[in-house]
C-alpha cells in the first residue's frame, strides 16, 4: 500500500500542470479571432488547458462582465474598456498587460477602380463604414483621427456603424458602402477589399489591446497560465505574421 501511495504521488508530481485540467473562458475583440483560433491548439498542448472564446466588440463584452459574466480573461481592443472593467473590481491584481497594438486603414471594395489615395478623397463618398464611433475601440480610434484631420464634421452625417470591426469590414467587402476604416489586421484576411491607404499613427491615440485575467472566472491558475502564454516568444510569432504589433513604451502605462 505505502508504494501505491508513493506510486500515486510520483505520477501527480510528473503531471504537473496537467493534473487538473481547466477550460479558460476568453472574452476578446473579435479583431484577435484568427490569431487566438491559431494559437488554442499550441496552448492546450502547452499547459493541458482548454480554452473557449466570446468574441465581439470589446465595449459589448466589457459591460457583460461588468453585468457578472464568468469570463476568466478579457483581451480588450482599447485601454478604456479595460479600465472600466478595472474600476469595477473585477482584474485580478498584478494580472494587466499591455500585449497588442494596431493600426488603421482605409479599405474599400477590390473590385473599385477608383483611386482613393488621403483622407480628403473621403469627402467624395456617399457612405463610410465605421465600428460603432461611440462606443466600439476600432471606431472610435477612427472618429477620433477624422476630428483630428478636420473630416468628422462634413462625414457624420455619410458614416454607417457597425456592430463590430469585422461587421464594418463586411459592409465593405460586401458593396454597401463605399469605404471602410478598420484595422490593417482585419484587412489582411480579406480578398474581397483592398487597402486603400494607411492612417499615420500620429492621427491616431496609442493602439493598445490590454489582456487581464478576471475575478469572477472559475479557472483562475489557468486563466493566468493563458494570459503568460499569450506573451511568450510563441504566441507573438503568431500574432506578429497576422499583423500586431508590441505596443510601444508610454508613461505610466504597462509594459507587457
Amino acid at each position: 500500500m505505502r508504494h501505491l501511495t508513493l506510486l500515486c504521488a510520483v505520477v501527480a508530481l510528473l503531471a504537473g500542470p496537467f493534473a487538473r485540467a481547466d477550460k479558460v473562458l476568453v472574452f476578446a475583440a473579435v479583431s484577435t479571432t484568427d490569431a487566438l483560433q491559431e494559437l488554442a491548439p499550441a496552448f492546450k498542448k502547452a499547459t493541458g488547458h482548454t480554452v473557449e472564446f466570446s468574441l465581439g466588440a470589446s465595449s459589448d463584452l466589457a459591460r457583460q462582465v461588468i453585468a457578472g459574466a464568468p469570463a476568466d480573461v478579457f483581451l480588450s481592443a482599447d485601454e478604456a474598456q479595460m479600465d472600466a472593467v478595472e474600476k469595477a473590481g473585477l482584474v485580478a491584481p498584478s494580472t494587466r498587460v499591455d500585449l497588442l497594438s494596431n493600426r488603421l486603414v482605409v479599405v474599400v471594395p477590390a473590385d473599385v477602380k477608383a483611386q482613393l489615395s488621403a483622407p480628403a478623397g473621403l469627402r467624395s463618398l456617399k457612405r463610410l463604414s465605421l465600428a460603432d464611433p461611440e462606443a466600439v475601440p476600432a471606431g472610435v480610434y477612427a472618429k477620433a483621427w477624422l476630428m483630428k484631420v478636420g473630416l468628422w464634421e462634413a462625414l457624420e452625417p455619410k458614416v454607417v456603424p457597425a456592430l463590430n470591426v469585422r461587421a464594418a469590414l463586411a459592409a465593405v467587402e460586401t458593396g454597401r458602402v463605399d469605404a471602410g476604416v478598420v484595422y490593417s489586421t482585419d484587412a489582411a484576411h480579406s480578398k474581397r477589399v483592398r487597402v486603400a491607404f494607411q492612417v499615420p499613427e500620429q492621427d491616431v491615440p496609442r493602439i493598445v489591446y490590454p489582456a487581464a485575467v478576471l475575478t469572477r472566472g472559475d479557472a483562475t491558475e489557468a486563466a493566468r497560465a493563458y494570459v503568460r502564454f499569450l506573451q511568450s516568444d510563441a504566441a507573438r510569432k503568431v500574432f506578429a505574421r497576422h499583423g500586431f504589433g508590441v505596443p510601444a513604451a508610454a508613461p505610466g502605462t504597462r509594459a507587457p
